[in-house]
């Protein structure tokens, strides 16, 4: 008789638990945001955000009951790859939004296609490196087909600008590639040539090197550079253990940018405090371990590589957003995975989890070919 496929409930659940408190702290961060800027309803982003999680959830749903293998196909990694730089590609014919073409519509809906970018890289990645792990010695041949496809995806999210993504893309394949046996001797040797490289990137635009200086002293300019940073900082602090209480927060009226997207975090902190923090913390600490635990226990190379690489995806987003709020990095537009507002992201990740569910369902206590030799 066949083993009847269990997901891992654990996994699931932290998923599940993120994906409530976005509904909840959206329409928190931006009921006064819509009446005030936008002259909608004060549910206006609230009933976007159900329908994006609603589809999202459902989209989880079907990722989960599709044998994780089949996404292992040429043909389905060649599509999604073609319409991921298609979709890049085609944003450069849009408007410009906030300086940046980083989106174009469909029927009136905004479609981020750096999003979808990131998973179909993911999956050539994984599924390059379940076929030449053994050739991690001869990087040519072993990694020159990942090289080049990460590299075109990049340059062009780069180009968008979007080089806080690029980053993210970079460090998730860097990862897997670490992961899969590449010498140390090359790993030096890929830093040293990649750190002038993001470098040149990071001061070729006045604004990028403006926001490091900001990070740095952003006293230097309160009402400026710094604005931003300052003010979710007061956010965090205001909260205190148990925070104002929901619907309480008084840095989302119009102090904080970006309260419902970028910044979602601090009013987290404000609102719920210490302890609202903390439990969104330890959903992405779950989903961190639970991943990891997945991707070892995975029953081939490619559903290991695969777990390991969607893992990283959400946990360093994850990582980045917060560390941002909190003032330990840089200022950069990247989302809170499942909790930020909008479709792109969540629909994204809601589907990635997915995927990583279904490889839950085939782990055994066998660990998979995917640690660095001993």
């Amino acid at each position: 008789m066949a083993r009847k496929l269990k997901s891992d409930k654990v996994l699931f659940l932290a998923t599940l638990l993120l994906v409530c408190a976005s509904v909840v702290m959206v329409y928190s961060a931006s009921a006064v945001l819509a009446m005030g800027r936008f002259q909608q309803p004060p549910y206006f982003f609230l009933l976007k955000q159900v329908l994006w999680a609603v589809l999202g959830i459902g989209l989880l749903g079907i990722a989960m009951r599709v044998d994780y293998r089949v996404l292992r196909r040429p043909i389905v990694i060649r599509s999604a790859l073609a319409v991921s730089v298609a979709a890049l590609i085609a944003v450069f014919f849009g408007p410009e939004i906030n300086g940046t073409r980083r989106w174009f519509s469909i029927g009136g809906v905004g479609i981020q296609p750096s999003e979808l970018a990131k998973v179909a890289v993911i999956l050539f990645a994984a599924a390059t490196l379940e076929r030449r792990m053994e050739s991690m010695d001869r990087v040519v041949r072993g990694l020159g087909p990942v090289v080049l496809v990460t590299g075109v995806v990049c340059g062009l999210i780069v180009l968008e600008p979007d080089f806080g993504t690029a980053f993210t893309l970079l460090t998730i394949v860097g990862m897997m590639v670490f992961a899969a046996g590449l010498p140390y001797r090359f790993l030096a040797g890929a830093a040293l040539v990649l750190a002038p490289a993001l470098a040149a990137v990071l001061i070729s635009e006045p604004y990028r090197v403006q926001r490091l200086l900001t990070f740095l002293d952003p006293w230097a300019d309160p009402y400026g550079d710094g604005y931003q940073i300052i003010q979710s900082q007061i956010a965090v602090a205001t909260g205190g253990v148990l925070g104002q209480g929901l619907m309480a927060g008084v840095q989302k009226l119009f102090y904080l940018p970006h309260p419902h997207t970028d910044f979602i975090y601090a009013v987290i902190a404000e609102e719920t405090g210490l302890v609202g923090a903390f439990v969104v913390l330890l959903c992405f600490g779950v989903i961190l371990w639970r991943g990891l635990e997945v991707a070892t226990a995975a029953p081939d190379r490619f559903g290991a590589f695969l777990a390991l690489g969607i893992t990283m995806m959400v946990s360093f987003q994850a990582f980045f957003n917060i560390s941002v709020v909190l003032g330990l990095l840089p200022t950069k537009g990247i989302p809170l995975p499942f909790v930020s507002a909008g479709g792109s992201s969540l629909l994204i990740n809601l589907l990635a989890m997915g995927i990583l569910l279904n490889v839950s369902q085939h782990t055994s206590h066998r660990r998979a070919p995917v640690a660095r030799p001993g």
